[in-house]
């Protein structure tokens, strides 16, 4: 990229563009933690016949916003002005001279201060997910008793790695162990994403040292959900250092994720590797006796926090137990929600009430929804080939049907963006977020098209032979 103001200079705009209006979109599209950690960084330079300069302070900023967000910016842009074909971003060297006379007169006090107040911020250990409450089965009665392990006799399973799926108890048990220790030891309990943006947040200040420091010197790192490290390369490179460093040093590191080690995608194979060389426990789905305890354990715990009891029927509970199989964390929001009914209406709700509380939640676990499922019964509910689905086409008999399914892989599946792009011809991930965006807005006010999507995933769930 040329970093160099253009030498035609005497091209001139036929309409300048509102650069306030085009941050507004941006904020928009990327997020408030995007747009404040990058793009706001960006400076409107000049606007030429069809291209637009701008210019940031630093080359990582430029690097980075170029190879991450530069594409969907000229979209936006074109918005406005559909003759700007492209952008070119220089590093203003006079907002760099004044960033960096800046960071030379901040004293070294200071920047301690900022940046460990910044990583406390996010290391809030809650008081009320510890060891005592919770619930026990043979499911996750091994990662329970290796927790307790580690708060007991630290390094003793070093490092012990908990996966299992979404609301399965991992955060909990991590936090409990946070707890426990919390009172003797430096503990940094922090997930993964936040461990990221505190990272980069490092880079751009300057603080790398401090960074370093900071996680290196705890006495027990606790990071949740390592999966999302998935790609980032530089991140991964400072965590697998801080991970031997605490190692060496006798630090206990506990690590949660959704699948096991060598499952990990887009993870340094050597950092598969050290998780591999410790405890690795899964936490299995809940058989019934732990759904039925968890039932029983949170309609008691209602109970006591309210003065008016709540009646639930012994056949409810039993039928939540057995029907609601995906998760604890979906146990758990259906006996809000059946508490929630019974408030409003002041009854005891029935058995067909429950059904229709809880309709949504019903047997989502025996029907493990692929994307190819969801294609196929959209194609054929729409009476078009998966070929032509899948086709670069944007006809309107097309575009549709083609958004509809993308929209419900993206809320009956746990699939990223990307991994959702590849499965439709390889589709941008902006494609994707532009899909769903357009059928949430249409769903508003569009009651046939609300109809089908309804009749749509009730059939991918609850169909077993995925008739229309």
């Amino acid at each position: 990229m040329n970093n160099n103001l253009p030498k035609n200079t005497q091209n001139i705009p036929q309409e300048k563009i509102n650069w306030k209006e085009i941050q507004d979109r941006m904020r928009g599209n990327f997020g408030n933690d995007i747009y404040e950690s990058w793009l706001k960084k960006i400076n409107f330079v000049e606007e030429f016949k069809n291209y637009i300069l701008l210019s940031v302070s630093t080359r990582f900023i430029r690097d980075w916003i170029t190879s991450r967000y530069l594409d969907e910016i000229l979209r936006i842009i074109k918005e406005s002005n559909k003759n700007i074909s492209r952008i070119e971003l220089k590093i203003d060297e006079i907002n760099l001279t004044n960033v960096q006379r800046t960071n030379k007169t901040t004293s070294k006090n200071e920047n301690v201060s900022f940046i460990k107040d910044s990583f406390l911020q996010y290391n809030r250990i809650d008081q009320n997910k510890n060891f005592d409450n919770f619930i026990i089965g043979k499911s996750n009665k091994l990662a329970f008793e290796a927790s307790k392990k580690v708060s007991e006799n630290l390094a003793h399973y070093n490092p012990l790695y908990i996966y299992g799926g979404v609301g399965m108890g991992k955060t909990h048990l991590l936090n409990a162990i946070g707890f426990n220790l919390k009172s003797k030891n430096k503990v940094m309990f922090i997930s993964a994403e936040r461990f990221m943006y505190q990272f980069v947040k490092s880079i751009k200040s300057n603080d790398m040292v401090k960074f370093k420091d900071y996680f290196r010197n705890t006495d027990i790192l606790i990071i949740d959900d390592v999966q999302f490290m998935n790609g980032k390369e530089a991140m991964q490179e400072e965590f697998f250092h801080t991970f031997n460093a605490l190692i060496e040093k006798g630090s206990q590191v506990v690590v949660s994720a959704d699948r096991a080690p060598n499952k990990l995608s887009r993870i340094q194979e050597r950092i598969k590797s050290r998780f591999s060389g410790g405890l690795v426990i899964d936490i299995q789905k809940p058989d019934y006796e732990l759904r039925y305890k968890i039932v029983q354990n949170k309609i008691d715990e209602i109970n006591f926090l309210n003065s008016n009891n709540i009646k639930i029927s012994e056949e409810v509970k039993k039928f939540i137990s057995t029907e609601i199989k995906t998760s604890i964390r979906e146990i758990v929001g259906s006996i809000n929600r059946v508490i929630s009914f019974s408030r409003i209406y002041n009854k005891e709700p029935n058995l067909s009430e429950i059904k229709i509380i809880l309709k949504d939640l019903l047997n989502l676990s025996e029907n493990n929804v692929t994307i190819d499922q969801i294609q196929s019964l959209v194609c054929k509910f729409f009476k078009i080939s998966k070929n032509e689905m899948l086709s670069s086409r944007r006809s309107r008999y097309l575009v549709r049907p083609r958004q509809t399914a993308i929209y419900l892989t993206k809320i009956l599946t746990s699939k990223s963006l990307p991994e959702i792009g590849r499965e439709f011809s390889n589709r941008d991930h902006t494609t994707i977020i532009h899909s769903v965006k357009t059928i949430e807005k249409l769903k508003t006010n569009d009651l046939e098209l609300n109809a089908n999507i309804d009749t749509l995933k009730n059939k991918i769930l609850y169909n077993k032979n995925n008739e229309i």
